[in-house]
């Protein structure tokens, strides 16, 4: 199932279902320790005695950002209740702070008093193994904790009172505890003060409602890797107001996605210009700060086969990142290929795929065939692509500066890998893993991208006057393309095929099959 509503800064990010259901919350990297490990933190309204989750079925939700940044703008009503419900949702651009600003409108003409339940289901580092959670008198707020991972939750009421009008904290996924969140459903939390192992947390907010009319209270989950970082981002909230920081945040990413509004309006028409600018900050959320740029932050998917896409794959990164330059938002693909040129082997390959720390992520590519004799486990065009798009992050902006340190690191290495990296009878690339992860051989998109990522390296040598350099990335490029158009150009087709095999005796055999990966020829 996908996230509706992705929310982030590059160090913690959130998101939300379809049915505006919190789902995971990333700290401190972007797709990494997700601290809910995809379970619901549930958000509840009761009102005159009659009790309903967000999730529930007689909820009309519109879910949406507010025009051109990044803060939910969540519309929910329910006959039942009387209510009308708008949700602006934030994760600060600067802190890391999340915050939950309800507005509550009533529509039976009566004065109501209306309590709102935030639920957190914990599972720190993704797990709920020695998990604790206790309430904090001090500050009235509930805190989870494990090792160097501490969460606060807490709020302000309508009558600007900080802290939490009630709480309860319980026990779930064993001995048949369900969870502390079942008891806002009579409207009275237990106000049970502690709990460790599998745990959970429910605070409440209380906020008094005229009839056709409104009130306004706010959530806040702060996160850090000690008790003092988030008692005093918590203190942050108390002192500037937590409107402060939804303003803040608000006017950071409108100014962030029109930082070309002039270029963008003269060509595109006002719609696709939004989507453009919607597209931008989206891809933003899953961008970590330290460089990493993540595949994609949706834990559904551990149902079926236990592992996520939360990594970062070179070659998405790369096509991000070129994206990304293209628009102007150049401080991302930096950030990117210096990782590149940190994570790059001494032989000169990156592997299939990292973890948004930079540590090698899962893989079922093998080292070795069944009798023992080495083979890369990688997609080669992870390994192109990165050196193809640093070439056009310079080309674009000539920061010489800047990839002076990765022309020794990721280029040169790069370069020489892939010079030497090839399938003798034919002169093409060696066999690798094609960018589906479905086949090894030799495919027409990585034979493409080795030749983009040699011509890069070639123009990177003569810029830094290296000809001797230069000369052999060139051959080597041109080698490659004689060698395609040779082996995977199919005559009778009129075009070129997927991939090539080639047997131990140098046979060659052609698997034809149209693949939308063959546009990486021309593209």
């Amino acid at each position: 199932m996908p996230r509706d509503l992705p929310l982030g800064n590059g160090n913690l990010l959130v998101t939300f279902d379809r049915l505006y259901q919190l789902r995971d919350v990333y700290f401190p990297y972007v797709g990494m320790e997700d601290h809910t490990e995809g379970h619901p933190c549930r958000f509840g309204v009761w009102a005159d005695g009659t009790f309903r989750w967000i999730s529930d079925g007689d909820w009309e939700r519109k879910i949406r950002y507010a025009h051109e940044t990044l803060v939910g703008d969540v519309h929910c009503s329910n006959a039942a209740l009387g209510l009308r419900l708008h949700c602006r949702d934030v994760v600060d651009f600067d802190r890391n702070l999340y915050l939950k600003e309800v507005t509550v409108e009533d529509t039976t003409g009566r004065d109501r008093e209306v309590r709102l339940f935030q639920h957190f289901d914990a599972h720190l580092y993704g797990n709920s193994v020695g998990d604790s959670a206790y309430y904090d008198p001090r500050s009235r707020a509930l805190l989870h904790y494990k090792a160097r991972r501490w969460f606060l939750l807490s709020g302000m009421g309508s009558d600007g009172q900080a802290g939490l009008a009630s709480f309860a904290i319980g026990r779930k996924e064993d001995g048949g505890h369900v969870g502390a969140w079942v008891d806002a459903e009579d409207g009275a939390l237990s106000r049970n003060p502690v709990a460790q192992g599998g745990i959970d947390t429910i605070g409440q907010i209380d906020v008094r409602v005229p009839g056709h009319g409104s009130g306004t209270v706010t959530f806040w989950l702060a996160a850090g890797q000690s008790y003092e970082e988030v008692r005093d981002l918590d203190q942050l909230v108390r002192t500037r107001g937590p409107v402060s920081f939804i303003k803040r945040t608000d006017d950071y990413w409108r100014l962030w996605a029109n930082k070309d509004e002039s270029q963008i309006s003269r060509v595109l028409p006002d719609e696709l210009c939004h989507l453009y600018k919607r597209s931008c900050l989206i891809i933003r959320t899953q961008v970590d700060e330290r460089g990493a740029i993540v595949a994609g932050n949706d834990s559904d998917v551990l149902r079926f086969n236990r592992d996520t896409y939360s990594y970062m794959w070179p070659r998405d990164g790369a096509l991000v990142a070129a994206a990304m330059d293209l628009a102007g938002y150049v401080e991302l693909p930096r950030r990117f290929y210096a990782m590149c040129g940190e994570l790059i082997t001494r032989e000169g390959y990156l592997l299939h795929k990292y973890n948004p720390d930079g540590s090698a992520g899962s893989s079922w590519h093998a080292w070795s065939t069944p009798e023992g004799r080495l083979e890369l486990p990688i997609q080669e065009d992870e390994t192109a692509l990165p050196v193809w798009g640093l070439w056009l992050h310079y080309e674009r902006l000539r920061d010489l500066e800047f990839v002076r340190p990765l022309y020794r690191k990721l280029v040169r290495t790069a370069a020489d890998f892939m010079t030497t990296f090839r399938e003798p009878h034919t002169g093409l690339p060696a066999a690798s893993f094609d960018l589906w992860e479905e086949r090894r051989g030799i495919h027409a998109f990585t034979t493409a991208a080795v030749w983009a990522g040699l011509t890069a390296a070639a123009r990177f040598a003569e810029a830094f006057g290296q000809h001797e350099l230069t000369s052999r990335y060139r051959v080597a490029a041109d080698e490659i393309r004689a060698a395609a158009l040779e082996h995977l150009w199919d005559e009778d087709r009129g075009r070129f095929v997927r991939t090539v095999s080639v047997l131990p005796d140098g046979t060659i055999v052609k698997d034809p099959t149209l693949d939308i990966s063959l546009s990486g020829i021309w593209l």
